[in-house]
């Protein structure tokens, strides 16, 4: 029997979307810090800000985006909030100041967690369910690819040119993403179906779908120890005297995904979850105890290419789950509900990430963080327990 058709135009112009939506950010993350620090003299703390106030109002929105989604449609959604977060990519040249700055940074996460929820939903609609696991992989990793480009072209092109240059190149690939959009097709309504006025509502059941919180408190739990890697793995490679290995941790994670993913997300479909999830588990562990271990570049990066083979089929796999469980009108608020929780993780995670490697240094926080992943077999264990699992579909 033939496959059903997954590289259409649609999945192919969501994936470029999401890809240039998350250049833009990873873009910023990494050179907006100096940019407070040596433009704005502003502290390691404000600093911090800059990141923290973006998260904290796109977990907010997506509480509520995914109603949105729901009654004007994704394409609709999608299309609003890339255009305003290009708008606010247009205005990073004019800030004058630290608390302009914070203002931009909380409306541009309102743009940001619109935008991954609405494309969140879209993709999950374009996959045939039986390559959910190989779609859903190979969309995460226009996310992963951005991780590891955005970066490195942030601070070359900062380091270059200088920061305008950079808000610059955010200003052409946010609207490059909104361009993409434009692409997609319209979602589809019933002829004579009546329009009702959009009312917001905030009961539990509205803002969280409860079918996906099980693996999305799961993906919490993950995230924390990710959060350990986003903000200091680049801090702990000057540590180590390595530091122009560093950029490259990103690439050799990103190129270890693309080469894996053909296989993993079939994997998946063909096998379920648990074939999939339990070695990404070991795996992510592996490369956190090699990262604990490096003294040069060489183990530095090969525990990179364990971590992106491990963290980076997780990660999908944990978001198909996800997906897979809400019913079709609620994939929306799954996604959403998924993406806040993650990224609830990643903020706790990186204050109390900061907090552990204070006070035992890099190298042990990374192995102790080795042992939490590996604990996470039995969390994920019990949240699977006699649940059916996605995937493992007959072809």
């Amino acid at each position: 029997m033939n496959k059903p058709a997954l590289w259409t135009k649609d999945f192919i112009g969501i994936s470029l979307t999401n890809f240039f939506l998350f250049m833009t950010f990873y873009f910023l993350l990494v050179t907006l810090p100096v940019y407070v620090l040596n433009e704005l003299n502003g502290t390691e703390t404000e600093a911090g800000l800059a990141t923290t106030v973006f998260l904290i109002s796109a977990i907010l929105i997506r509480f509520i985006s995914g109603q949105w989604v729901e009654h004007f449609g994704k394409k609709n959604v999608l299309i609003a909030s890339l255009a305003l977060f290009l708008v606010a990519a247009i205005i990073y040249p004019f800030v004058s100041g630290l608390s302009t700055l914070l203002v931009l940074r909380f409306f541009h996460g309102i743009g940001f967690g619109m935008a991954t929820t609405a494309a969140g939903a879209i993709v999950a609609d374009i996959i045939p369910n039986s390559r959910r696991g190989e779609g859903m992989g190979y969309y995460v990793m226009s996310m992963n690819l951005a991780m590891a480009i955005g970066p490195f072209a942030g601070l070359a092109i900062m380091n270059e040119w200088g920061i305008h240059a950079g808000f610059i190149v955010c200003m052409l690939v946010a609207l490059i993403a909104l361009l993409v959009s434009f692409s997609l097709k319209k979602d589809i309504i019933a002829l004579g179906e009546p329009v009702v006025p959009f009312k917001l509502d905030l009961s539990p059941g509205n803002l969280i779908e409860k079918s996906a919180l099980p693996i999305a408190l799961t993906g919490t739990f993950f995230a924390i120890v990710y959060a350990a890697i986003l903000s200091f793995v680049s801090v702990y490679a000057e540590e180590l005297h390595i530091g122009a290995a560093a950029g490259f941790f990103f690439v050799v994670y990103a190129v270890v995904i693309v080469l894996s993913r053909p296989f993993t997300g079939r994997w998946f479909d063909q096998y379920g979850a648990n074939v999939i999830v339990y070695p990404s588990i070991v795996l992510f562990a592996a490369g956190l105890l090699l990262l604990s271990q490096a003294g040069g570049a060489g183990l530095f990066l090969i525990a990179a290419g364990v971590i992106g083979l491990g963290w980076g089929t997780l990660f999908p796999g944990f978001q198909t789950i996800a997906i897979s469980k809400a019913r079709p009108e609620k994939k929306a608020l799954a996604t959403a509900t998924f993406l806040s929780l993650f990224d609830l993780g990643i903020g706790f995670g990186s204050f109390v990430m900061g907090a552990v490697a204070a006070g035992l240094g890099f190298k042990m926080l990374y192995a102790a963080c080795a042992v939490y992943v590996l604990a996470g077999v039995i969390v994920y264990y019990f949240v699977q327990k006699n649940k059916t699992e996605p995937g493992h579909s007959s072809q």
